[in-house]
C-alpha cells in the first residue's frame, strides 16, 4: 500500500464538505423508527462526522481456533476503510496486516513477523466483499446513515431497511433496534468466502451486546459477528469475530 493510501493518510485527509451539526430536522423526513435510531445514536448538535477512527480488541477465529487481536480502523465511506491489526497464532507467532477497500478496490495483506507474506489477495471478489463489510460497519459511523440518498423502509416494528450504493455496489442493510432506538443487530446479504474457498452471497451480520458513547455518538461497543447470521449455523460455524471497541474518534 502506498503512503497516500495508508491508515494514517486516510485519517488525516482533509474533509472537503463539512456537514452542519445533527438536529431533529435533519431526519424529519425519515420513518419514525429510523428517527428514533438516529436520535439515540447521535446527540443533538453533534457535528456530523465524515470519518471515524476506532481502537478495538477481541478474538478472531482462524482454522477453527480463536486468537486474540488488537486493531485500529479508519472508516471514511466516500473513500472506504482500512482495518490494521495484529494477532498471534499457535506458538505465539505474531501476524500483522490489514484489510481495506479504497475507491472501490479491496485488498488483504498479512505477514508473519511483519515480514513473511501469508495472505495476499485482491480483485473483484475481494472488492465486492469489502463493500459489504464496510456497509455493516457503518453502525460505527451513524452520521453516514443520515445521507439523503438512502431509501429507508420499515415493514415491521423496530426493523429498519436501508437501500443505497457504496463503493459502487448496491447495499440492502437491515438494522434491528429496541423501543428506545438502541441497535441490537445488523445484517445484510454479503458476497464473500464463508470458509470453503468459494465466493457467494450469504447472510452476514452481528449482534450488539453493549454500547458506549464517544464524542456525542452512541455506537455498538461489543459485538459478535459472522456468516449465516440469523440461522443455526451462526453459532456452530459462522461466527468468526468478537470485538470490543475501546475508543472512537469522530471528525
Amino acid at each position: 500500500m502506498s503512503a497516500s493510501n495508508s491508515l494514517q493518510a486516510l485519517w488525516e485527509a482533509p474533509i472537503i464538505s463539512p456537514q452542519p451539526p445533527f438536529n431533529l430536522d435533519r431526519v424529519a423526513a425519515f420513518p419514525e423508527t429510523v428517527q428514533r435510531y438516529l436520535n439515540h445514536a447521535i446527540a443533538p448538535q453533534t457535528p456530523l462526522a465524515a470519518k471515524v477512527r476506532l481502537q478495538m480488541r477481541g478474538e478472531i477465529k482462524l482454522n477453527n481456533q480463536w486468537y486474540p487481536f488488537s486493531a485500529t480502523q479508519v472508516i471514511q465511506p466516500t473513500r472506504g476503510m482500512i482495518w490494521q491489526a495484529r494477532t498471534k497464532m499457535a506458538g505465539g507467532i505474531p501476524i500483522k496486516g490489514r484489510d481495506r477497500i479504497l475507491d472501490g478496490a479491496g485488498a488483504m495483506r498479512w505477514r508473519l513477523f511483519g515480514l513473511i507474506p501469508v495472505v495476499s489477495a485482491s480483485g473483484a471478489d475481494i472488492s465486492r466483499s469489502g463493500a459489504g463489510r464496510l456497509a455493516a460497519e457503518l453502525v460505527w459511523l451513524p452520521s453516514a446513515l443520515c445521507r439523503e440518498d438512502i431509501t429507508w423502509k420499515v415493514d415491521q416494528p423496530n426493523h429498519l431497511q436501508a437501500q443505497f450504493h457504496l463503493q459502487g455496489y448496491p447495499i440492502h442493510l437491515h438494522l434491528h433496534t429496541d423501543d428506545t432506538g438502541q441497535l441490537k443487530t445488523v445484517h445484510l446479504q454479503r458476497w464473500g468466502d464463508t470458509g470453503d474457498g468459494d465466493f457467494r452471497e450469504a447472510e452476514f451480520g452481528g449482534m450488539a451486546e453493549a454500547e458506549t458513547t464517544f464524542g456525542g455518538y452512541t455506537i455498538p461497543s461489543r459485538l459478535r459477528i459472522g456468516w449465516y447470521f440469523g440461522t443455526s449455523r451462526f453459532e456452530s460455524e459462522g461466527e468468526f469475530f468478537r470485538v470490543t471497541v475501546d475508543d472512537a474518534e469522530f471528525v
